[in-house]
């Protein structure tokens, strides 16, 4: 039997940042189902810093990371893990009242935005249709995160501060043993007085191993594309076009464009894959408003992207399962809160109480609790 101060359940990006801050606290290991860390939500991800995406506790975490992202800690990453990009949220006549939403919640989320008007939004991304065009909001402070560098990132420092990984480690039971747990996986067992569940899409699914009751999460998949853009079009500066009602975004992505129709199809935990008609709709919904032709998909994929009732997290001890403590439900906003969540997460297993500087952002353990869900046997 391997013994640990902390098992942490699921190497994505919300486990391998947890994993990260929680190695400074005691040992930590970081157990993973698939061959590769952040086989399924966060290795599809197209991630964006976006201040007004999401809930206010969601845009509390999002500011207490952001400085992270800009200025890591020395020898923390190789590169730049953000870029500037900025945000276009585009309208029809009949979006005026859904762009107006937009520009209103993100001012109260704190968040720049401005309103252009047709002609700037096209200088902003050209291939816009004009005649599609009714107004825009541009959120100019956005960041592109290069997803897969901060991923490897977090894990690189965690094994450098002493953390075990383990990989093909699918746990197959959790269960308490005096002040601690004991959990089997990949042909081993493994014991710590705190297991973090960080499973994603597969949070109740190993909340249930532990005997704890359901957070209600739902694993919704969400489709994406890639194409070639025109021939000699300078894609690099185009920003993050989203519909104003979210009904599809587009974005650069390396040398190719990158769609989605922006479904959320609810769905079983599983390794998603694509529809034909979720692909077409992408297709479909770029080409009515832009002057794009989309003759050949690149590639097309699915992800899934899992929520509670109210779209916030939840970080918290269970209250019926002393040291099971909960990370999940992070759905669309997982990498850009990643780390203000792992800040938080440690800091409620180890003293109790969220980090100092999070709590003055507003932020408070009731709005992360499993105690504000209604949960279910």
């Amino acid at each position: 039997m391997s013994s640990y101060d902390f098992i942490v359940i699921g190497a994505g990006i919300a486990g391998a940042s947890a994993a990260y801050e929680l190695q400074q606290h005691g040992s930590a290991v970081l157990l993973e189902r698939e061959a590769l860390p952040g086989h399924h939500t966060t290795g599809r991800s197209a991630a964006f810093l976006v201040d007004s995406y999401g809930s206010a506790t969601v845009g509390r975490l999002t500011r207490g990371g952001r400085g992270f992202l800009e200025q890591p800690p020395d020898g923390f990453a190789d590169h730049p893990l953000v870029a500037p990009n900025p945000v276009l949220w585009i309208g029809r006549e009949d979006q005026r009242a859904s762009l107006a939403a937009a520009l209103a919640s993100g001012r109260e989320a704190e968040a720049e935005l401005r309103e252009v008007d047709p002609r700037g939004a096209r200088e902003l991304c050209p291939v816009l249709r004009e005649d599609y065009l009714a107004g825009a909001v541009v959120e100019p402070n956005t960041l592109y995160i290069d997803v897969a560098g901060l991923l490897e990132a977090f894990l690189r420092g965690f094994r450098k501060r002493g953390g075990e990984l383990a990989t093909k480690a699918e746990v197959t039971r959790i269960e308490p043993r005096g002040d601690a747990w004991e959990v089997d996986a990949g042909g081993r067992t493994w014991h710590a007085p705190v297991v973090v569940n960080a499973a994603g899409a597969w949070s109740d699914v190993v909340g249930r191993l532990a005997g704890a009751r359901s957070i209600g999460l739902q694993p919704l998949r969400r489709t994406a594309i890639t194409f070639d853009p025109p021939t000699g079009s300078e894609i690099g500066t185009w920003p993050l076009v989203i519909d104003a009602d979210e009904d599809f975004y587009l974005k650069p992505e390396g040398a190719q464009l990158l769609a989605s129709p922006c479904d959320e199809t609810p769905s079983e935990p599983c390794d998603a894959s694509p529809d034909d008609y979720d692909v077409a709709l992408a297709a479909d919904r770029v080409q009515r408003a832009t002057t794009l032709e989309i003759r050949h998909i690149r590639r097309s994929w699915a992800g899934l992207r899992s929520f509670v009732a109210d779209r916030s997290p939840v970080i918290g001890m269970d209250p019926e399962r002393p040291g099971f403590f909960w990370l999940a439900g992070q759905g669309g906003f997982g990498i850009m809160t990643s780390p203000a969540a792992a800040r938080a997460a440690a800091g409620l297993i180890v003293t109790g109480s969220l980090p100092e500087d999070l709590q003055a952002l507003g932020l408070m353990q009731a709005d992360l609790s499993v105690d504000r869900l209604s949960r279910r046997d």
